[in-house]
């Protein structure tokens, strides 16, 4: 039961003590990436600096700005790596394709390999000596098509 519960680091002292304020503050931290653990939101996050960035968050909107405002200015002083859905452009466009490329690259050498797979064995004749050496070993040659019982 307790796996289905989010966690949050938030602690109580950065909790802001009005409801709408604090559910707009953590959709924001919800939306940050935590520098330090790189896998985590900011919300999520008990690193200090995840920390800071939720104290700044709570500082900000306190301010008045608007959540879009908040998002915009932790981007400014961060980058695009703050944001957990980095915006489509050259620089990112890589984070974007890479999961499919990835699954178009595997999905090619399954094709390849079933395919590999399925081609027929190369059939050659056997020389005169190789049946007589089969012979002599006791093998029976069932064709020519050189693949003999061994």
């Amino acid at each position: 039961m307790l796996l289905i519960i989010p966690a949050h680091a938030v602690t109580p002292g950065e909790i802001l003590p009005d409801p709408a304020m604090e559910a707009r503050a953590r959709a924001i931290t919800g939306e940050l990436r935590c520098l330090v653990c790189q896998n985590q939101s900011v919300d999520d996050s008990d690193a200090s600096l995840a920390r800071d960035l939720r104290v700044l968050v709570r500082e900000k909107l306190k301010e008045g700005m608007s959540d879009a405002q908040v998002k915009e200015y932790v981007h400014a002083r961060y980058g695009d790596f703050v944001l957990l859905r980095p915006p489509v452009k050259p620089g990112t466009i890589l984070l974007w394709t890479a999961p499919l490329l990835a699954l178009l690259a595997g999905g090619a050498a399954v094709w390849s390999a079933a395919r590999r797979r399925r081609a027929p064995a190369e059939t050659v004749e056997l020389t005169g000596e190789e049946r007589d050496r089969l012979a002599a070993l006791g093998v029976s040659q069932g064709n020519d098509s050189g693949l003999a019982d061994s």
